[in-house]
């Protein structure tokens, strides 16, 4: 990538919906090759897409909360299966350490979450114990992965 590249993804990353126009005039080109770099940029997975950030306590999910997973030694696919399919769970890692998930996810309340994570989180495939950390108040959801991948060495 180079400097005008690192401008755009900065650029998108802060507003997805700048215009072609306003975003070219920003980066010092035309609207078709800034369309065409975008594009590039999507056909090689640097930008995934595009889409509206929600609030979730404004959608009544005021509770969010990580959960430490320990899953049986040949469960990992059908417990990968049914996070990808559970529609609280917004993301899932593999981890390194003393358990191996961290999965994220949110909750209406706290009975909410207690009924997710008795009912439904624990007979997930092969799930053999848990650890769930809840949210008291978020700090920072969202930094600038352009900015932090352009700031390490022989990126820029």
């Amino acid at each position: 990538m180079d400097q005008l590249d690192w401008k755009i993804v900065s650029l998108l990353e802060r507003d997805g919906r700048m215009s072609f126009a306003d975003l070219a005039q920003q980066v010092g080109l035309s609207k078709s090759p800034c369309w065409n770099r975008v594009q590039r940029l999507r056909e090689e997975g640097v930008i995934q897409g595009f889409g509206a950030r929600l609030d979730p306590p404004s959608l009544g999910l005021g509770v969010q909360c990580y959960i430490s997973v320990t899953i049986g030694f040949d469960a990992h696919a059908d417990f990968e299966r049914a996070v990808c399919d559970h529609p609280a769970i917004m993301e899932c890692h593999t981890t390194a350490g003393s358990s191996d998930y961290l999965v994220r996810l949110y909750a209406h309340s706290v009975e909410h979450l207690d009924d997710l994570l008795r009912h439904e989180i624990s007979k997930l495939p092969g799930v053999q114990g848990s650890s769930t950390t809840i949210c008291l108040k978020t700090i920072k959801s969202s930094g600038s992965l352009a900015e932090l991948s352009k700031s390490l060495p022989g990126k820029n």
